[in-house]
């Protein structure tokens, strides 16, 4: 509806079939939605199956058969929610990016001297869940990056096949790391912080934060909260992607509340065929 643009859509799922592709037998979207296997990205890797690891079955998305030479990758809690052009993702061959520029850790000034500190008075932070932003840093790392890191939102990515290729082959030990855990753990690097880091650093990437995104979290967010930014999203053009984390752990209302606003912006399939 709001990226007819696209020419094919890739479900990529583990022996799953979503039952809504039921409906599109007969409709002019039955070819343009296709369901990729894990077992067809993984193959040559076999023994990475089953994974339950996300970092790991993004790394591998370049290989579906078929797969443009530029392409979005979106996670299943993602939606567009006002229409795009291909502008938005892709402009004279390189990608778009959307984030800012933040100090690795230890560029931070006085950060080391925080850290003896807190090591002296036996206040080092433990972190019982891995760090995003963590993983984000090591990946501006690898890439050969000093002093500070590109910091992504929760947005759909633009990327290239050639791209991850060419990733593929100059770091075979980051890569294989991540695939071969089947689980998340701290010693991954975050697939989409590294493609951005590349396409930066190859000259492949430009910056623009005009097309935003919103971010739903009903098991930490208010209701009051939820419904300043829904309406926030209603007013502002610029609000063009949306992000659902963890619907079920909110409680009903909530999302009564965000099923509802999602029928009226987008509308359901059986209205696009």
């Amino acid at each position: 509806k709001f990226a007819p643009w696209l020419r094919k859509i890739f479900i990529v799922t583990d022996q799953q079939r979503p039952l809504f592709l039921d409906k599109l037998v007969g409709t002019p979207f039955e070819q343009r939605v296709c369901l990729i296997d894990h077992s067809i990205i993984f193959a040559e890797y076999p023994e990475c199956l089953p994974s339950f690891n996300s970092m790991a079955i993004s790394s591998l998305l370049w290989r579906i058969p078929g797969i443009a030479e530029q392409f979005l990758y979106l996670n299943d809690d993602f939606m567009l929610i006002q229409p795009t052009k291909p502008q938005d993702f892709f402009r004279d061959d390189k990608v778009v990016l959307r984030g800012k520029w933040h100090l690795l850790s230890e560029s931070v000034p006085g950060s080391a001297a925080i850290r003896f500190v807190r090591r002296c008075f036996g206040r080092e932070r433990k972190k019982s869940r891995i760090s995003f932003w963590a993983l984000q840093q090591s990946c501006a790392r690898l890439l050969g990056s000093t002093n500070k890191y590109f910091r992504l939102p929760h947005v759909p990515h633009a990327w290239k096949r050639s791209s991850w290729e060419k990733i593929f082959t100059r770091f075979p030990t980051a890569i294989h790391a991540n695939i071969h855990a089947q689980l998340r753990g701290s010693g991954q690097y975050v697939p989409e912080a590294l493609s951005s880091h590349f396409h930066w650093r190859e000259n492949l990437a430009l910056f623009d934060n005009t097309r935003t995104n919103m971010q739903l979290k009903p098991a930490r967010q208010s209701l009051f909260r939820l419904h300043f930014k829904l309406h926030y999203a209603d007013i502002n053009t610029n609000v063009v992607f949306a992000c659902v984390q963890s619907i079920e752990a909110g409680s009903t209302e909530k999302q009564q509340l965000i099923y509802s606003w999602l029928d009226k912006r987008i509308g359901s399939l059986e209205e696009l065929i």
